[in-house]
């Protein structure tokens, strides 16, 4: 007989003795007596008692224990409601670069800038007029009548400079679309390892749900058993409607972080299982090693010393815009009074007395200037970016080892050897409980820094850019000189 029964056992034949008056302090109770006032028959004296019986002999009421709160619809509802196969990241990539707009927009800055090359290198349209001379005098046709072609003739290599600035703007554009891949990549990338780790987030939480509601069963039976109050039986309630709140509330997350994943890559499909490995090999990345690669690779900067190249053969531009153009004229027509054919010949050019272009060298030069400012900032900017950064993943990164080299395998192994010593009967469940739920609570925590590791590795790896949504960036702002109907 157990320590447990056999305590029951004296204190219900304790309660019977004192009851019917058979039991003093000089009679002790032998075991024979407590198998006898447990299973009572017809030739014990004493009438059959039960534990409500004797518990209220002593002044006791007994109470049922507080209801367990009911289970909320939404609990029971699925969150995927797509029969798909589960995507994978190279799955939902292919999606987004066929459908994402930003994509499309990125293109179309690049036949802008090249349409913008190929018209500032066109040569200049002729111009054919009739002209027709005192026509009407006398009743006559005129002095003159006939045809004048007239044509400019762009000197200076203006236009071989102008095609050649804009087709380095159209470089700049390449890069600014290659940047926009990245963006859109780096986020898809971030936002499907973060939807990846809260469906296992689901999955863990539902287990701890299980724990919770196993903590409640056994705090009813301690109860029953006289070895739980009515206040451990609320804590159990409340522990239970908490574990399912974080159940509801990762589960909401879940869906939120699939929409976002959806709309980055350019489709409105409804929630489908994800397939991946958020684990893997934790190999820490330099940080002056990424530092250099930063200044020396990224689209950012490439785009910045592109658009300043583009500048300098602007400076030069403008610089030969006041050399004057030739604007040549010639006629062929009928001179009605000498009654003959006659050509005519004309030749054009402006002085540049008082505008040579000096406003605008002056602010091609401090564009020139303003552009090698803006490379500087933009590699400062990268640099404070990368050290915010680079700080979230190494502080990630030794998370991720310290919870799957030591914190998680010591929390199971505590689970197992607690369970071992359970079935031998040497600790009570509830502690089995608590280190289980302590196993899980250490689960989720090492998901959380998987999700940051590989978000912060994922920047890094791509200059950090993110951003799959917001428009990409120009390689000129608009309203500059070049914004007219023939671009030089």
């Amino acid at each position: 007989m157990s320590t447990q029964r056999r305590l029951r056992h004296v204190l219900a034949a304790a309660l019977v003795a004192i009851t019917s008056g058979t039991a003093t302090a000089q009679q002790p109770i032998t075991d024979s007596q407590m198998i006898e006032s447990d299973s009572p028959t017809l030739n014990n004296p004493m009438p059959p008692t039960s534990p409500e019986d004797l518990r209220a002999r002593v002044g006791e009421k007994f109470t049922e224990p507080p209801p367990v709160p009911p289970v909320p619809q939404s609990l029971t509802e699925s969150v995927y409601t797509s029969a798909e196969a589960p995507l994978t990241l190279q799955t939902i990539e292919s999606i987004a670069c066929s459908r994402n707009p930003t994509l499309a927009q990125a293109q179309a800055q690049i036949q802008s800038q090249l349409g913008k090359a190929i018209q500032a290198g066109l040569v200049p349209n002729p111009n054919l007029m009739y002209v027709g001379e005192q026509v009407g005098i006398g009743g006559t046709a005129g002095e003159w009548q006939g045809a004048v072609f007239q044509q400019r003739i762009v000197t200076a290599r203006k236009l071989q400079l102008s095609r050649a600035k804009f087709l380095q703007l159209t470089r700049s554009a390449e890069w600014r679309a290659l940047e926009q891949q990245y963006q859109v990549l780096n986020d898809l990338r971030i936002q499907f390892w973060t939807t990846l780790g809260h469906q296992q987030l689901v999955e863990l939480h539902n287990e701890i749900l299980k724990n919770a509601e196993d903590a409640v069963v056994t705090s009813r039976e301690l109860y029953n058993a006289g070895q739980a109050t009515r206040a451990d039986m609320h804590k159990a309630n409340i522990m239970l409607q908490r574990a399912r709140l974080d159940v509801l509330m990762i589960r909401n997350q879940l869906k939120s972080n699939w929409y976002e994943l959806a709309a980055i890559a350019g489709t409105r499909q409804t929630p489908t299982p994800l397939t991946g490995a958020l684990e893997g090999p934790v190999e820490l990345i330099d940080f002056d090693i990424a530092l250099d690669r930063l200044i020396s690779e990224s689209p950012q900067i490439l785009a910045a010393r592109s658009k300043l190249q583009a500048d300098e053969i602007k400076v030069k531009r403008e610089t030969v815009e006041p050399i004057p153009d030739v604007v040549v004229s010639y006629g062929y027509g009928r001179n009605f009074e000498a009654r003959d054919n006659s050509h005519g010949l004309g030749l054009q050019v402006e002085v540049p007395l008082y505008d040579w272009n000096q406003g605008t060298i002056r602010q091609a030069e401090a564009d020139v200037v303003r552009q090698q400012g803006e490379i500087q900032r933009i590699e400062f900017t990268l640099q404070r970016q990368l050290a915010k950064t680079y700080q979230s993943y190494l502080t990630a990164v030794q998370n991720v080892r310290s919870y799957q080299e030591v914190m998680v395998p010591e929390a199971k192994q505590a689970y197992e050897v607690l369970l071992d010593a359970y079935e031998e009967d040497r600790v009570a469940w509830p502690l089995v409980l608590e280190a289980q739920v302590e196993y899980y609570r250490l689960r989720t925590q090492y998901v959380q820094h998987l999700i940051a590791w590989r978000s912060n590795e994922t920047l890094i790896a791509g200059y950090l850019l993110n951003g799959g949504l917001m428009p990409p960036t120009g390689p000129q702002p608009p309203g500059h000189i070049s914004a007219v109907p023939k671009p030089r």
